[in-house]
């Protein structure tokens, strides 16, 4: 099993070394390397794809249906982005997916408050697009 390539379209390189790609399900699939494990950010169920995939319910411009099931979720990703190539995505690739980053971001050592920041140098500059958004990166901890 093989991680993304740095500097790849969405990939953000976690303080810890791992790569994770952000992206829009609106857009095409990027080019390269397909994902071995994605989990998507949607108010209804997504497409089918050709690999491992979990959806979390999270509305449009809102917070996941189910805060337990989001960070479980997220600690999978974390866990499986040391060895395989996981994607996160939302329909934009800003707002849910930005602040599932941040998030990420946080479990992966980033201070709360330092979360968004990170995320927006180093993945997409308007990511994480709501105040509520921005609030829950804030609360959200390591443990």
């Amino acid at each position: 099993m093989e991680t993304w390539e740095l500097g790849a379209a969405g990939v953000l390189k976690l303080p810890s070394g791992r790569l994770v790609r952000g992206r829009g399900l609106r857009d095409p699939l990027p080019g390269g390397a397909l994902p071995e494990y994605g989990v998507y950010l949607l108010d209804r169920q997504p497409p089918e794809v050709e690999w491992a995939s979990r959806w979390v319910r999270w509305p449009d411009f809102r917070l996941p249906a189910d805060s337990r099931d989001a960070r479980d979720a997220l600690v999978e990703v974390l866990d499986r982005a040391s060895s395989e190539r996981v994607e996160l995505a939302c329909g934009g690739g800003r707002g849910r997916t930005g602040t599932a980053l941040a998030c990420l971001a946080v479990l992966d050592g980033v201070a709360p408050t330092d979360a968004v920041a990170f995320v927006r140098a180093n993945y997409h500059p308007k990511a994480v697009e709501t105040p509520w958004q921005k609030r829950y990166v804030r609360r959200f901890s390591a443990s």
